[in-house]
């Protein structure tokens, strides 16, 4: 255990009982940030909220392949969406993954 007898996040992890779901969920994760045009997205929404067509516009493809990439991202929970008029506007589920790529911005620049 460590400082004030709070536990270590990973032992709590392999004390559940779900712990190849939990394991499968964080490698879904992963398989999805491995991947260049979902990377692409996450990163475009880190700041701001944007529409389909604004995603679409700034990486170069089309609305339907965007549309397809964020139905994925949003089913993982990657991704969170607000409708304001007819527009649906998506951002960042959470400030992990924020932290997520920080973290592995932080990891490529250092081995450069």
């Amino acid at each position: 255990m460590g400082p004030g007898n709070v536990k270590d996040p990973i032992e709590l992890v392999k004390e559940r009982d779900d712990l190849e779901t939990v394991l499968y969920d964080l490698a879904e994760t992963f398989r999805f940030l491995g991947d260049l045009t979902m990377v692409s997205i996450l990163m475009s929404l880190i700041v701001f909220e944007l529409c389909v067509r604004d995603i679409s516009e700034s990486l170069g493809m089309s609305d339907s392949a965007v549309s397809h990439q964020l139905r994925i991202l949003r089913n993982s929970r990657l991704l969170k969406f607000r409708k304001e008029g007819k527009n649906v506007l998506y951002s960042i589920s959470d400030d992990h993954v924020a932290t997520i790529f920080r973290e592995g911005l932080e990891h490529v620049e250092g081995l450069s």
